[in-house]
């Protein structure tokens, strides 16, 4: 029995490791669809289906925003008063110029992870959140997964 429980408590603790796993793909994936849509149809094309909250890319866990290489949000579906506005010089919660960082590691790296802390739309609290961007030709696709607390 001794075993039995000690099983159990080591599945509970790895429950949210896989969970965190499964999101940082569902994001991985999202960004990779939109990319491969923009591939097929052009950047205007994409635009219009994130702005137009297409189901393809907006999810509850996570959706697709297209930004500028000058930071320019040209896509959000969230969020549309974002959209033709240049937010770089913006932090976040804590003061990080997380947009800023998204863009310089793009511009060198192609594709990577953002850490920062930002007001989730679904709870209205500040909470981790990761983006994950991926440079194509003239313009960074994005999809955050928020963390919690």
């Amino acid at each position: 029995m001794k075993q039995f429980t000690t099983m159990i408590a080591a599945l509970a603790l790895m429950a949210p490791l896989a969970h965190a796993a499964d999101d940082t793909a569902v994001a991985i994936a999202m960004v990779d669809k939109g990319v491969a849509f923009l591939q097929k149809n052009g950047k205007e094309a994409l635009i219009k289906e994130v702005n137009a909250k297409n189901p393809e890319f907006v999810r509850p866990d996570t959706y697709l925003t297209v930004r500028a290489l000058d930071g320019t949000q040209l896509a959000h579906p969230t969020n549309p008063k974002l959209v033709g506005k240049n937010a770089v010089v913006l932090p976040d919660a804590d003061g990080k110029l997380f947009r800023k960082e998204i863009i310089d590691r793009a511009a060198k790296e192609g594709k990577g992870w953002v850490d920062y802390r930002y007001n989730n739309p679904q709870t209205g609290v500040i909470e981790k959140k990761s983006t994950y961007f991926m440079k194509s030709g003239d313009v960074i696709l994005e999809a955050g997964i928020y963390k919690g607390k």
